[in-house]
């Protein structure tokens, strides 16, 4: 997917939905922060990307999109044993305090546990644990999704850290303003740790697939699997990079704190057409 000075289309409904919320001078929603994880792994001589299909009675329902969800209460908890960039650090390259920076990473590897059955923690700051695939584990994730124990909790129970530096950022967007469900989303790229294999777990799914950046965006762009913009320009972002250390290399010198907010172009006209600023 290539963008150009003139955009990309919208999808209709998106279209008659502004049109109504700019007549009827709506008021934009406040964004809620989010985090959401590009988990990527080799395949042959390129990599692969896992993506879930969000249940239809969901916000975005029936849409393809990348493990991911709002940042919790829980996710400040300062007990939070924490190995990579300190969380200045993160601050720094997600334009945040030290304190929300450290919410967003949370929530990230957090979401990618919840979602994805995948683990970016370790006993040390040089290790990962292997399969927590097995019933305990997955009575932990249980837990974590109903909130019955938060993130920091449950890695000081396994005495565990979390691998901060396994996760890269990437870019950030927020929801176009005539959207009624509005987030400030942090999006990052992680590698999938060995000895570890995503589960089809996410209750907020009905199908997950590991698959090709660049057949997804084929399949998206012939109306086969559908995708909201971010998702196919941040796929197109990475499959720009080449390879699984292209990526790496992308992510460090990449503009991860300025935020990207789409907007619709001539919603007068026949054509209208959405810009990122």
């Amino acid at each position: 997917m290539t963008i150009d000075s003139d955009g990309f289309p919208p999808p209709p409904a998106l279209v008659e939905h502004a049109r109504r919320f700019y007549a009827e001078g709506g008021t934009p929603a406040v964004p809620r922060v989010a985090a959401t994880v590009l988990l990527l792994r080799p395949a042959g001589d390129h990599f692969e990307v896992y993506v879930i299909r969000r249940v239809a009675a969901m916000a975005f329902g029936g849409v393809y999109a990348f493990p991911g969800g709002g940042v919790d209460p829980s996710d400040s908890q300062t007990h939070l044993d924490w190995a990579g960039p300190a969380p200045a650090a993160w601050g720094d390259r997600v334009g945040l305090s030290p304190d929300a920076a450290q919410a967003v990473v949370c929530a990230a590897a957090r979401e990618v546990f919840e979602e994805a059955g995948v683990l970016l923690a370790g006993p040390d700051a040089d290790t990962v644990v292997g399969d927590v695939s097995g019933d305990d584990w997955e009575a932990a994730r249980q837990d974590l999704v109903a909130r019955r124990v938060g993130f920091a909790d449950l890695l000081a129970s396994r005495g565990l850290t979390l691998r901060s530096d396994l996760l890269l950022p990437w870019s950030r967007w927020i929801t176009p303003e005539f959207e009624p469900r509005r987030f400030d989303t942090y999006f990052f790229v992680a590698l999938l740790p060995a000895g570890q294999r995503t589960r089809d777990v996410s209750g907020e799914a009905d199908h997950t697939m590991w698959i090709r950046p660049a057949d997804a965006l084929a399949r998206a762009e012939a109306g086969e699997i559908t995708m909201l913009p971010p998702t196919m320009i941040n796929l197109a972002e990475v499959l720009a990079a080449g390879d699984l250390p292209g990526v790496a290399r992308t992510a460090a010198t990449r503009d991860a704190a300025t935020p990207i907010t789409p907007h619709l172009a001539g919603l007068d006209g026949d054509d209208p057409r959405f810009l990122l600023d």
